[in-house]
């Protein structure tokens, strides 16, 4: 062992122990790695930095983006409103939907991402059904952990073991390379979590955030919830042509508008209702207030469509309310509510007025507005954010619980499936490089509407890049200093002798145990040259030994620090560190067996 390789895994023992105290954060601890190596000789600067031009770095990035487009276009939530319905009242079959969704979307975007979105989902079902949040949010996080093993660009681990694959020369894996074991582990990981829920205890304490009040609630405290329904403006209808001003729904029939559905299934747009907004044929409108009775709405035009969970969930996720106050100081006070500049200065309705503590029986463009008001207003939630931030008349109050499943391209669903249906065939059919296949639907999502810079830049997760890139120097280092040829050497002393299984079941043991204190993505870095390196004293295919290392250090289910998927789940289902390691470490065990026995057969040794 040279002077070189002592500094080396002297350096690397400081960087694990900094990454499992977490002090100070990962992307800080990547930064002082890119900055020491160069100093201590054995690398030069251009190559500890080369990590910055690495493809799959770039391909990690373009990801996140993909996935912040479907979240903008709403295609996650509405697969949880999808599961939501066909689960029904059972818990079991709850369970099992939940984790193949979160698996199939984990497939084709962050995991990290998915769990994020699907945890609000899982806690909101479990208080309908009655079930407990702590029996719905493990299994959400093992599902998360075993999209991982599902497709080659599902988490950043898998790139790292196919980037390691090319540099020594070899063709990297396919798109599905990893999925055969992923679904025999997932099957599994749905089978042992169903009959883990029991261990799993309902939930110990109330949960840390109460419950807001959300668009029912307002609408309620402004007396406009005797009923909400959705009509069809028909051809020929009364209200064809005519602005919402000219119909004088308010006054003549009691009702208020709340939004505006417009254009074809595949691409329809939702919009709040302002005066000036002309109905057409076609038209989809959402109305609170005294319904109409039935001869009224022939009269109209009107065919009754009715207002579903779904209907109503997409409603709320592109158009808004939100209650505003009049301060003492505001200059609106004494104001009538047509002269208040909402609708043309900022893209908001009134639709609701409480004074002195009593809700309005009606709203008119004629009514004055008085200090200490509370008025409700419709509007995008772009609109009513703007709105709270330069008014200074107004007061905007805390907005509803529903402001949290926003997506403001909901109209661009459509788009971005067919963004990321081409980006998984380019890279199935490998036409095209994996990473332009990822750029390509980023620039698609981009010019459709489904996510703009700002938003693209924001959903990218630069300290997981930092790690990549940090952690990727390490490998060449103790490639060069002897390293990786003697862990090699070491483990192959151990079971070097036995069989191939026993062999992959080291590596993936290894590797899961280095992963309970890193990132798996800086396991995937450290253990990959040691895979092929093994393959290559062994005179075997380094296949079967890298797709190991993948597999196994996204099994990370031991400890609730392993991964983010892990840590996300931990305060809302109350789980102690104990829960991960009695629930998590025999399921390690399990995926391990499979993946000794299972990666021989679907990759040959020689």
């Amino acid at each position: 062992m040279n002077a070189s390789l002592l500094l080396v895994l002297a350096m690397l023992a400081a960087t694990i122990v900094m990454f499992a105290l977490g002090r100070p954060r990962m992307d800080v601890v990547a930064i002082i790695v890119l900055v020491a190596l160069p100093l201590t000789g054995v690398l030069s600067v251009s190559e500890t930095l080369a990590g910055f031009a690495d493809p799959n770095v770039v391909l990690v990035a373009a990801l996140f983006v993909v996935g912040e487009g479907l979240s903008r276009t709403g295609v996650t939530y509405r697969l949880g409103d999808w599961l939501a319905a066909r689960a029904g009242g059972s818990g079991s079959r709850l369970v099992v939907l939940l984790m193949l969704c979160v698996a199939a979307l984990g497939s084709v975007m962050s995991s990290t991402g998915v769990v994020a979105i699907f945890v609000p989902v899982a806690l909101a079902v479990a208080k309908r059904l009655g079930t407990g949040s702590r029996q719905l949010l493990m299994p959400l996080s093992f599902a998360g952990l075993i999209s991982g093993m599902l497709t080659l660009i599902a988490t950043a681990p898998n790139l790292v073991v196919n980037a390691e694959l090319v540099r020594h020369g070899y063709a990297g894996f396919g798109f599905f390379a990893p999925t055969p074991v992923g679904l025999l582990v997932l099957l599994l990981a749905i089978g042992y979590m169903l009959l883990a829920q029991r261990r799993l205890g309902r939930d110990t304490a109330p949960s840390l955030q109460p419950r807001g009040r959300t668009i029912p609630d307002l609408l309620a405290a402004y007396a406009l919830d005797e009923g909400k329904e959705r009509f069809r403006v028909l051809p020929g209808s009364l209200l064809e042509g005519r602005t919402l001003a000219e119909t004088e729904l308010a006054g003549r029939h009691g009702i208020t508008v709340l939004s505006i559905e417009r254009g074809p299934a595949w691409r329809r747009s939702v919009v709040a209702a302002r005066p000036g907004t002309r109905l057409a044929a076609g038209d989809v409108v959402t109305v609170t207030g005294a319904l109409p009775p039935d001869r009224a709405v022939e009269a109209l035009g009107l065919e009754e469509v009715g207002l579903s969970t779904t209907a109503f969930a997409r409603l709320s996720r592109q158009v808004g309310i939100a209650e505003l106050l009049l301060p003492p100081n505001s200059g609106a006070a004494g104001r009538r509510i047509a002269d208040l500049d909402l609708v043309d200065g900022h893209g908001v309705t009134v639709i609701g007025l409480r004074h002195l503590g009593r809700a309005s029986a009606e709203v008119t463009a004629g009514q004055r507005v008085q200090a200490g008001d509370t008025v409700l207003v419709v509007g995008e939630w772009a609109a009513l954010h703007r709105l709270g931030r330069r008014s200074s008349d107004f007061v905007l109050l805390d907005l509803p619980e529903e402001v949290g499943e926003v997506a403001p391209a909901g109209n661009r669903a459509a788009f971005a499936l067919a963004a990321v249906l081409l980006m998984v065939g380019l890279m199935v059919s490998g036409v095209v490089p994996n990473v332009v296949a990822a750029l390509l639907a980023c620039l698609l999502m981009g010019a459709s509407g489904c996510i703009d810079m700002p938003s693209a830049y924001r959903a990218i997760h630069w300290p997981t890049l930092l790690v990549i890139v940090g952690m990727l120097p390490f490998a060449q280092a103790l490639e060069q200093t002897g390293g990786v040829a003697l862990a090699a050497q070491g483990l192959l002393a151990l079971v070097g002798g036995a069989g191939p299984s026993i062999v992959l079941a080291a590596i993936f043991g290894v590797t899961a145990l280095v992963g309970l204190f890193v990132s798996n993505t800086a396991t995937a870095v450290l253990m990959a040259p040691v895979a092929i390196a093994v393959a290559h004293q062994l005179d075997a295919s380094p296949y079967p030994f890298a797709i190991t290392v993948a597999l196994a250090a996204s099994a990370a289910f031991m400890m609730p620090v392993s991964s983010p998927v892990n840590t996300l789940i931990v305060e809302p289902g109350r789980y102690r560190f104990a829960d991960f390691v009695r629930i998590g470490t025999p399921f390690t065990l399990v995926v391990m067996v499979v993946v000794a026995l299972l990666v021989p057969l679907l990759f040959p040794l020689h």
